[in-house]
């Protein structure tokens, strides 16, 4: 599984509009806006790296309403079970 968090910046009045959009698209997990320098993030899980490529540069290139985006790949996930799981030793 390949995980990818692509940061968006949209256009001011279409924010919403793509964010609706973006959940509908197979392999976006989740969107989120947020405050600061972008205005939505998404979570994206795909099986493959040629999956993420398309999804990024032919089904939100061709996305109405995104300005700029920043993809990053994750490498590996941390969850609050593995912290609970490495506090717990010894104790």
């Amino acid at each position: 599984m390949v995980t990818a968090i692509i940061l968006i910046n949209a256009e001011r009045n279409k924010i919403n509009e793509v964010a609706e959009l973006m959940q509908k698209i197979n392999g976006v997990s989740e969107v989120y806006s947020v405050s600061g320098k972008y205005d939505l993030i998404a979570i994206i899980r795909v099986k493959t790296n040629d999956g993420l490529a398309d999804l990024v540069t032919k089904r939100l290139l061709a996305m109405d309403g995104i300005v700029k985006t920043e993809t990053m790949l994750a490498f590996q996930a941390y969850s609050c079970h593995d912290l609970e799981a490495m506090f717990s030793v010894g104790m």
